[in-house]
């Protein structure tokens, strides 16, 4: 029913629990396609070491060629009838996956959306600041988790940190791949752009034109964890504005010809941040 897409480079020291959390879903219909991007770490001898222990875990093996390829190669070889992204240094609440499916079925919903627990988050900058173990999550368990279905995405996601228009509590902030669910025939053929980062930014730009019916869980279903070797905390800064500039250009193209209303909301509430944040970084150089 599910496909984990989880893209792997150098992530020895976290794979373990990503792969960990995939296993303790409270769902079991699931795969999870582990490509490993050329890792020179052990990490490839982790995916292959999971997929000897259960047959669920699919393993691929390619030249180092970044996340963006690694995503797009993952894609190619899923089976589920939906799709998840992992990055292996993250890792899942036990029940994200029943979760997301019990709201895409009932709901007749092409994406569900969820937040990652910012109280975690804090923690591990903390711990990682003061060179201690990171912390151990604690799970709050959902019987029935309250949510919102809608037939216009458009007016709840944005990348303002604080939006102005927008319910509060029901806001879906910033574009990361992993924060929702998607029906596979809605997204799978939106390819990544390769060799940059904020990859997510025009990949989601055309996911949000590409599916109809919507749910949002406002809970903390995802644990992500500051990596200060990950791409966007370890690239130059020249890499990142030429990055910045690529992803709102090929975000740009996407809406040329999108209706106009949703072409003007989809400016307000993402292009303008992106392109501030373009302005700020240039101006630093």
């Amino acid at each position: 029913m599910i496909s984990v897409v989880v893209p792997i480079f150098n992530a020895e020291a976290y794979l373990r629990r990503a792969l960990d959390s995939i296993l303790s879903q409270t769902c079991k219909d699931w795969e999870a396609i582990l490509v490993d991007d050329g890792s020179t770490d052990s990490s490839g001898h982790i995916a292959q070491e999971y997929a000897q222990r259960d047959t669920r875990f699919k393993v691929i093996h390619k030249q180092n060629s970044g996340q963006s390829d690694a995503r797009n190669l993952g894609m190619q070889h899923i089976a589920g009838e939906f799709l998840l992204f992992l990055d292996a240094d993250d890792f899942l609440h036990p029940q994200l996956i029943t979760l997301c499916m019990e709201a895409m079925q009932r709901d007749g919903s092409d994406m569900v959306c969820f937040t990652y627990d910012r109280s975690y988050r804090t923690m591990a900058l903390v711990k990682q600041f003061l060179h201690l173990d990171a912390p151990k999550p604690h799970y709050k368990f959902y019987k029935e988790p309250p949510y919102i279905t809608t037939d216009d995405i458009f007016l709840y996601a944005t990348e303002h940190s604080h939006p102005k228009g927008i319910k509060e509590r029901w806001a879906v902030k910033h574009c990361q791949a992993w924060r929702c669910m998607y029906k596979t025939y809605a997204v799978r053929d939106i390819k990544f752009i390769p060799g940059i980062i904020y990859e997510d930014f025009p990949w989601w730009s055309e996911v949000l034109l590409r599916v109809g019916r919507c749910t949002i869980l406002n809970l903390p279903l995802y644990f992500y964890s500051p990596n200060p070797s990950s791409d966007i905390l370890s690239t130059s800064q020249e890499h990142k504005i030429e990055s910045l500039r690529k992803a709102i250009e090929a975000a740009k193209s996407v809406y040329a010809d999108a209706p106009a209303q949703k072409r003007k909301t989809w400016e307000r509430h993402f292009l303008a941040p992106f392109e501030q944040k373009l302005r700020k970084k240039e101006a630093r150089l």
